[in-house]
């Protein structure tokens, strides 16, 4: 051969990565198992090898960037040679070791569509292990971006990125709920109107839900009153059904949000645009066969009736 191909370590290219994922050299080592020291001298034989200094080796201001202009140009060719690396290790044993699919979905939807899906899942293909991380919308995007283990999100994007695919799976229309002996509950339908004069529980300020709500508000020239905020909406139900107040939550068609609950429930279909929900993937990124199914699975539109 001409060119003999520089020799350099998973272990290096891993370090390197977790730098920068993390932020320092300490939480790389955390991460890694290992000591700082041993993370310093992976990367000090990276940089030989390659000739170019990847990491800034004084502190400097606190959360400036670790990696040099060369190190971040390096750090997505890490990521893919990790990737690669990880694909030949199971190249012959890919039937018969178990593999893990890392996916990153929102809170409702791993309480009200992901569980039973899994749980199917893992009826046909008993060895790959799920694991399913809750974080909220700009979470799972920020992950897909910069976390290669992370094989695809199930989420509500207000406005998907750029650099991820969106693939639709279903919309849910909006109602409102409100406990039953709650003045609004006499009433069999409901304006924005009326509902910008009551105090409501919404969910947090970020959340693709809010958002929803507050243009919905705005664009009929109405400002709502927000008394409550939380996270979720198990916890709103359980909030309205404990008569803290109503709310206007997404709701799935087969009423598993609710069901049981002491609520009343009014539509408010066509006053607020729908949610949409769906898979995030990483743009032109081939995904698992396991991953696929999982997918698959999950369009199918029989779960969510």
């Amino acid at each position: 051969m001409d060119h003999e191909a520089p020799s350099f370590s998973t272990d290096q290219i891993a370090a390197i990565v977790e730098v920068a994922r993390h932020g320092s050299l300490r939480a790389a080592a955390h991460a890694l198992f290992i000591t700082e020291q041993g993370v310093r001298n992976r990367l000090l034989a990276l940089e030989r090898r390659l000739g170019v200094e990847l990491y800034r080796k004084s502190r400097g201001r606190r959360g400036a960037a670790p990696l040099t202009e060369q190190g971040r140009k390096f750090l997505p060719r890490a990521v893919e040679f990790l990737k690669h690396a990880r694909q030949l290790a199971e190249f012959f044993n890919a039937s018969d070791e178990p593999h893990e699919i890392h996916v990153a979905a929102s809170e409702y939807l791993i309480l009200y569509v992901l569980i039973d899906v899994v749980k199917r899942f893992h009826a046909s293909l008993p060895n790959v292990v799920v694991r399913l991380g809750s974080h909220t919308e700009r979470e799972i995007e920020e992950l897909l971006l910069a976390n290669s283990e992370v094989a695809f999100g199930v989420a509500a994007p207000y406005e998907p990125s750029p650099q991820l695919e969106y693939r639709h799976l279903f919309s849910m229309d909006w109602s409102l709920i409100a406990p039953k002996n709650h003045p609004i509950a006499r009433r069999q339908s409901v304006s924005l109107r009326e509902l910008a004069k009551i105090p409501l529980i919404l969910f947090e300020r970020g959340s693709t839900g809010r958002q929803h709500v507050i243009d919905a508000f705005h664009a009929a020239g109405l400002s709502p009153e927000i008394e409550m905020e939380t996270t979720n909406t198990e916890i709103i139900v359980r909030m309205v059904e404990a008569g803290l107040g109503v709310s206007i939550v997404p709701l799935l068609p087969n009423g598993a949000v609710t069901k049981g609950r002491r609520v009343v429930i009014r539509s408010l279909a066509k006053q607020i645009r729908p949610i949409q929900s769906g898979v995030l993937l990483r743009r032109g990124e081939e995904l698992s066969a396991a991953s696929k199914a999982l997918i698959s699975l999950l369009e199918q539109p029989r779960l969510r009736r």
